[in-house]
């Protein structure tokens, strides 16, 4: 009876972290760059009645063996790195990755990495040459193909963003400047479900991600970006909707699995009265 107690109560923990998952997915279906995660389950333990047996020579057949299952446990929550939909803004500022890929930015000495694209231009307070920089809606700077903030002269108008990732803008004269600027870097990794996710859309590496591939945008290897647009969600909610009904028939199964058995020692307890 305590193992079919004990099987019933990891259900229900594993299925109130698949709901959990569920509802997080959802509450960020309009969160810009944001990426889903999913659940999976696994069997914990067996525990062996019976080891299976070969056949004997000229003898009894050989025999399975006899196990049972001792509950379930979270296998994995994945975070679902495929492409989603792309809203157009027309804000120069605003752009997304046409492929793979993160932006890096930096939050104080650390890189971390996103793929939400609506950048600002800060007023450059603190600064040694009063330029600003080119920072997230969070406020990490935004790095360029070699790893260095991205700066921008506040006398400069016009300021717009090319799909290779080139800042562009017009000077105090009226001459266009561009390539001295800055070029928005590009960063790749073997595994990117491998990241760790950091909160305020930003991304950080972790022992299985591997090392990131950095370049500049639109260069061999490196996705171009889309000017003037930002990549939305990609919560699915058509299967977060089914996988949030799968996980409440899932935790009431297992809720209905405890109930049995309690009945059940409530029949054993009587027959000692």
């Amino acid at each position: 009876m305590m193992r079919t107690m004990y099987s019933g109560i990891s259900g229900i923990r594993a299925h109130q972290v698949k709901m959990d998952v569920v509802a997080n997915n959802i509450a960020n279906v309009n969160t810009v760059g944001y990426k889903a995660s999913r659940v999976t389950f696994q069997e914990v333990l067996n525990q062996t009645i019976q080891p299976s047996f070969a056949a004997v020579a000229d003898g009894i057949g050989g025999m399975n063996a006899q196990q049972i299952g001792l509950g379930v446990a979270v296998g994995s929550i994945d975070v679902m790195h495929n492409a989603s939909s792309v809203q157009r803004t027309d804000r120069p500022f605003d752009v997304s990755i046409a492929g793979e890929g993160f932006f890096m930015v930096q939050d104080g000495t650390n890189q971390l990495y996103t793929r939400a694209g609506n950048f600002y231009v800060d007023g450059g307070e603190g600064s040694a040459d009063g330029k600003g920089s080119l920072v997230t809606q969070g406020g990490n700077k935004v790095l360029d193909q070699s790893g260095k903030p991205i700066t921008i002269d506040p006398t400069y108008t016009n300021l717009s963003i090319d799909q290779g990732g080139n800042i562009k803008a017009i000077d105090a004269t009226g001459a266009v400047v561009e390539d001295t600027i800055g070029i928005l870097g590009i960063a790749k990794f073997a595994n990117p479900q491998g990241l760790m996710k950091e909160g305020n859309n930003l991304f950080r590496k972790a022992p299985n991600s591997g090392e990131p591939t950095v370049g500049a945008s639109g260069t061999e290897g490196f996705s171009s970006l889309i000017p003037g647009s930002l990549e939305m969600s990609n919560v699915d909610l058509s299967q977060e909707f089914t996988d949030m009904i799968i996980a409440q028939r899932g935790f009431q199964a297992n809720s209905r699995v405890i109930t049995t058995s309690n009945e059940l020692l409530q029949e054993l307890a009587g027959i000692i009265r």
